[in-house]
């Protein structure tokens, strides 16, 4: 990963509060594991951002060495990685109260 796009990516995260790097668009996902996690953020009604990697191979290819995870989509919440869409669903199904909050304390903040 280049240094640019290293500070993209942190720019990226720190910018916004909770944010989403995905195949397709929050309106538009373009796989099933993307769509997973935004119909997950829509469910809380939290604003969100979110980063198509489709559109930028070196974001595609960067945030997997930056997060040290190998799949997309990846949920960063407050600028902490969360996970993917298997992490988002566990914690839905299993601890909603714990996501509400932690997306509740990041836009909070």
């Amino acid at each position: 990963m280049t240094p640019e796009t290293k500070e993209k990516i942190e720019n990226l995260i720190a910018q916004n509060k909770i944010l989403v790097f995905m195949k397709g668009t929050k309106l538009m996902p373009q796989c099933g594991f993307s769509n997973n996690v935004a119909q997950i953020l829509n469910s809380f009604g939290v604003p969100f951002e979110a980063v198509d990697v489709l559109d930028d191979y070196e974001i595609r290819q960067g945030i997997k060495e930056y997060s040290n995870w190998p799949t997309i989509p990846q949920v960063y919440i407050n600028g902490e990685f969360i996970g993917g869409s298997d992490i988002m669903i566990e914690l839905y199904q299993k601890d909603k109260d714990k996501l509400q909050q932690m997306l509740e304390v990041a836009l909070a903040s």
